[in-house]
């Protein structure tokens, strides 16, 4: 039976690094998880076994290390771009290369109010995430973004009105807690910008709203803080979130002869409600 090959890429995922750039005795620190993905002209090793184009894996974890030594950056936007241009533009057979990066949180520990040069706590689950797609020859490409940003509040949460058949159980509420964990991504209009600014101004204006916007829906909340988000920062073009139910399911304490007034409840993680939208610029 005649067969053919009709798409490949590889490349190396999950490679750690840690850099700490020493200004005297204040130091900045940054973690990243970087993928790499390179498409090109490999169809060889695949369809004969022949390797002469072939960029190591462990090439590529090495390139990570060379490049981060070398080169300076402040955002993972920025290293992405650096690594996704690298390759199309070091190897004649790369047409593509796509990096994707996941930055852990650092904040400086506090000692008698002032931050230390040095010393750093766990900021959470919530990373800063970047994408930068590279093709020989044309613009690269580029998005940022926000992952595992859990939120909750207490009030000020409604779901009600909607669709009622023979598989509705659900109760309409007029005051539930909402919580979620917030993914984002955002498209750069601009292959240049102050990348922190705008994951701090579009990650400040998501809060807020969230915060202060009396919610009929996931749904309507997401619309909103997608429109803040790009309000707040002109150099994107579009948004896209993803916002599950993080349930909080009150208890039935009727037959412990006490009433629950909206103050006991149980967390689930499964099963969830999935919610997503992208919002853009008209």
């Amino acid at each position: 039976m005649p067969v053919r090959l009709s798409a490949n890429c590889y490349g190396k995922s999950e490679v750690r690094l840690t850099k700490v750039i020493r200004k005297g005795p204040h130091h900045e620190l940054m973690e990243f998880a970087i993928d790499i993905e390179l498409t090109g002209d490999f169809a060889e090793s695949y369809t004969k076994g022949d390797n002469r184009k072939i960029i190591a894996t462990d090439s590529m974890k090495n390139t990570v290390y060379v490049l981060a030594k070398e080169r300076e950056f402040k955002s993972p936007e920025e290293f992405a771009l650096v690594l996704a241009k690298h390759f199309p533009y070091t190897y004649e057979q790369v047409l593509v290369a796509t990096v994707g990066i996941r930055q852990t949180a650092w904040s400086r520990i506090g000692v008698d109010g002032i931050p230390h040069d040095h010393a750093f706590v766990s900021a959470g689950l919530e990373l800063h995430t970047a994408v930068a797609t590279e093709i020989r020859g044309k613009n690269a490409t580029l998005s940022g973004g926000v992952t595992n940003l859990l939120v909750l509040k207490t009030t000020n949460s409604a779901f009600k009105g909607f669709v009622s058949d023979r598989y509705r159980t659900l109760k309409d509420a007029d005051d539930r807690i909402f919580a979620t964990s917030v993914t984002a991504t955002w498209d750069f209009e601009v292959s240049q910008a102050d990348f922190l600014s705008v994951y701090d101004r579009i990650r400040k204006a998501m809060l807020e709203v969230f915060a202060t916007h009396t919610s009929l829906a996931v749904q309507e909340t997401m619309y909103e803080m997608g429109n803040a988000a790009l309000a707040a920062a002109p150099e994107i073009s579009r948004i896209s979130l993803r916002l599950p139910n993080k349930h909080r399911l009150p208890i039935n304490l009727v037959p412990f002869g006490l009433e629950n007034n909206n103050e006991i409840f149980v967390w689930t993680d499964e099963p969830y409600g999935e919610i997503s939208a992208t919002i853009e610029r008209e």
